[in-house]
């Protein structure tokens, strides 16, 4: 079976878990040379075990994506091989704690502009630079339907959601004319190990919350990935993409 993504080079940000662990491997099953980056080697060095045990080829590189010259190293270690950047996912992420806006956390708000938006801003600085250069490329990036809809006790995530989505528009339109795309992914609420722990009652309230009555696979946010890096959807950029079970449809 032919793989879309043979011999093209990819990085991932935040791909020691969840999404973009998720993310990384069905980019490598495709055949691309996936770099992943974070702040925890353990992770890292998981993901990519995991991504050669499944016949796919991966390094990873340790970086704060708020720390700008951890950054540039980052990219370069994703060209370092091919000399290309082909395909991006900016996925670092923070989500802080539920908090009511007039008791919300200065700190938490802080590190939330350091990490969601610093942190998709300075990769895209760096990537979209190669990318340029080459004439092609692909950026997805990672944001939420908290940036697309309000979600009470979560005003300063939302609100960092919300920039994430004006970024990915704004760098669509200035990166077009050079064969570039620019796509963001706003999914709601995925299965992870914190949500698997929760009250089987609040559980369900979650759930409830998605029209489709459940909440996502890791798998099923990467499938959208794979989507918008693809030829498949050549025609499509600067668009914010739902994938969250219809719930920012009402």
């Amino acid at each position: 079976m032919t793989q879309q993504f043979a011999g093209k080079s990819a990085l991932v940000t935040g791909g020691g878990s969840g999404i973009g662990r998720a993310s990384a491997l069905a980019l490598a099953i495709e055949g691309a040379l996936v770099t992943v980056a974070g702040r925890t080697v353990k992770t890292l060095q998981e993901t990519v075990r995991l991504i050669e045990a499944s016949g796919g080829s991966a390094r990873y590189v340790v970086a704060d994506m708020s720390d700008e010259a951890q950054v540039e190293k980052a990219v370069q270690s994703a060209v370092a091989d091919t000399g290309r950047l082909d395909i991006s996912l900016n996925n670092a992420g923070y989500d802080g704690e539920h908090q009511l806006t007039q008791d919300y956390s200065t700190e938490m708000l802080d590190r939330m502009i350091a990490i969601n938006v610093r942190g998709m801003f300075l990769p895209m600085k760096y990537e979209l630079r190669h990318m340029v250069a080459q004439g092609s490329g692909v950026i997805v990036n990672m944001s939420s339907g908290a940036g697309l809809v309000g979600v009470p006790g979560f005003s300063g995530y939302g609100a960092t959601k919300a920039a994430e989505v004006a970024m990915t528009k704004s760098s669509a339109i200035e990166a077009a004319t050079h064969g570039i795309r620019i796509n963001a992914i706003c999914p709601g609420l995925v299965e992870t190990p914190m949500i698997a722990d929760l009250p089987p009652d609040y559980r369900k309230q979650l759930d409830a919350a998605h029209p489709l009555g459940r909440i996502a696979r890791a798998e099923e946010i990467a499938d959208a990935v794979v989507w918008l890096a693809s030829d498949k959807s050549s025609f499509v950029t600067g668009i914010a993409l739902p994938v969250d079970g219809g719930y920012t449809a009402p």
